[in-house]
Formats: C-alpha cells, structure tokens, sequence
C-alpha cells in the first residue's frame, strides 16, 4: 500500500464520528438595520429627493393693491365709507396710529384691512409709496417701526416725552382702560349689537361664519382681560372702576394744559390717549352699555383734549 493509501485508510470515510463533532464554519452574521424615529421610511425619502422642501418666500400684497403709489398707505380697520372720507379708525391700535402720523405732518391715506390679510397678522401696517420698479419699499413697516417711519418722514417736530412719569401713564392704558374697552366692547351684552357691525358683519353674510368670528373675538378678549389681572374670571364691576381711576389719574396729569407732560405739541401719548377718548365720546358709535364712557365724562380736562386733537387732525372739533 502507498503511503498516501495508508494515510487515507487511517483518516477513514469522511462521515467518521469525529467529524459529526466537528463544528461547521459559522455563517457571517447580518445586522438587522436599526430603526427609530428619525430614520424616513424609503418610499417618503424617495418623495422628498424627488420634491424637496422648500421655504417659501413671504406673502406678496394682494392684486387689487396699487403697484404705483404717490402716498403710502396705511391699512386699518374701517368701513369703506369712512375710507372714502378719510375719517378715523373705530380700533384704539390702528388710530392711534392714524392720528399719531397726522401729527408728524406725514402724507397718506387710509385702506380698510383686517387681521388676516396683514403680512404681520396685526393692523395696522404701512406700505410705502413706491414705484413698479422700486422693490425695497413694497416692505410692509409693522406698527413697531410707525413712530421711526413718522420721525423720518414727517413734515412736523413732535414732542418728545419719556422717563418713570410717561411708563407710570402708559401702564394706565395699556392695562385699566384697554381691559375696560375690551370687555366694554366685545363682552358686554349691551354692545353686542355694535361689535357685530364693527367687526362681524363685514367678514361675511353666513350666519354661521358670524357666529363662530363672534366666539373667536369674545374668547380673545376674554383670554387677554384674564392674563392682564391674573383672575379666573372677568369682573365688569371691578373693570369699570379701574378704568375710571385710570381716567381720574390722567385727567390730574393733564391739569390745565393742552397737551400731556406739559408740551407745546401733541405727542404719541396723546395720540394713544385720544385713540379711546374719542372712540368712547363718538356719537356714531352706538353704545348701550355707556358706564365707560360715563366715566370719562366725570373728567372734562380729557373730552376737551380730545375736541383739540380732533380739530387739529381731521378739523371736526365740536364746539
């Protein structure tokens, strides 16, 4: 026998018992693909490779907008008809603007606007006048950039006015009175009829549509008057009274002067001041429910400045 017979007989047939022993080479292990949540299944990776998302640019101005604008233009809440006339706004925010811009001497005229078509979602903002073929000044300016456009473009110098005096002022307003106008106006079952026609009734002629603009307006009103005194619940009583302390108080800041801080001329904060005294003493504002407005007649130092800034911007001082 050759050796390498003998070396074959040795090792015996190839299913000996040793090799039932020996282990088979093991087969390469796989790793499952891990899965969590920001891994994009496939078929939406394959969706966004072919469409890509994009970041729109903001909102353009609506068609009917003048491409060519000899004045800027300051979009507020009004009817068409007080447009027309170029009267004053029926919203304290969009008229104080309106009035403050007078004051400065700036030339515009008005175009009544809501909420949702503002490019800031807020009234009032200005478009300035422009030209097809300069783009820059299609920019909308918001109301925090209205007193910088007026100081810049007015024709008048106004009266400048700041310290703890004015802040002490302002917090009257921004707190004790507009929580009184809010539940005054959107609240009160009294002047429901006058929030319907100021706000409601021009947005559409669906019953349904009114009604659910109407909760949305009241719910708002209501949720900003809560945050502002920090209670579970609107007190009317409690509001009125605030209100007409706050009224008192100005009336004492304004003494026997004509305008605030005892300027020469009117400022912003008669403007912001004037914005709700007028609104309230308005005789084509049909208001039932009369106990703000009954209190700031308590107060004849403020019906008389607001005859005076009354005249002196849209000259219809009621003598």
């Amino acid at each position: 026998m050759s050796q390498s017979s003998a070396a074959a007989a040795a090792s015996g047939p190839a299913t000996t018992n040793s090799s039932l022993h020996t282990p088979a080479p093991a087969a390469p292990h796989r790793t499952a693909p891990r899965s969590d949540w920001f891994t994009i299944p496939e078929p939406l990776r394959l969706v966004f490779k072919r469409f890509p998302l994009v970041t729109y640019a903001p909102n353009e101005l609506p068609v009917r907008s003048p491409s060519n604008r000899e004045l800027p233009v300051l979009y507020v809440f009004a009817s068409d008809q007080d447009v027309l006339k170029g009267l004053p706004s029926y919203n304290p925010s969009c008229l104080k603007w309106q009035t403050f811009l007078k004051l400065a001497g700036v030339q515009f005229r008005i175009a009544s606007s809501n909420n949702h078509a503002s490019p800031t979602g807020a009234l009032p903002f200005l478009i300035p006048s422009s030209s097809p073929s300069d783009a820059a000044s299609q920019t909308p300016i918001p109301s925090n950039r209205l007193e910088r456009f007026a100081l810049e473009q007015g024709s008048e110098k106004l009266a400048d006015a700041a310290g703890s005096k004015l802040d002490a002022y302002q917090a009257l307003l921004d707190h004790r009175i507009r929580n009184a106008w809010l539940y005054t106006l959107y609240l009160s079952p009294g002047n429901a009829s006058l929030l319907s026609q100021l706000y409601v009734e021009p947005c559409s002629t669906s019953t349904v549509v009114r009604t659910t603009i109407l909760h949305k307006l009241r719910r708002a009103a209501e949720a900003e008057i809560l945050q502002s005194i920090g209670a579970p619940r609107v007190p009317p009583t409690a509001l009125c009274i605030g209100a007409e302390q706050a009224f008192e108080a100005l009336s004492a800041g304004l003494g026997s002067d004509k305008w605030f801080f005892g300027n020469s001329r009117p400022g912003l904060f008669d403007a912001a001041v004037f914005a709700y005294t007028h609104l309230l003493l308005d005789d084509s504002l049909d208001w039932i429910d009369t106990r703000l407005r009954d209190s700031l007649l308590k107060f004849p130092a403020l019906a008389e400045h607001r005859e005076r800034l009354l005249s002196r911007c849209w000259g219809q001082a009621r003598e």
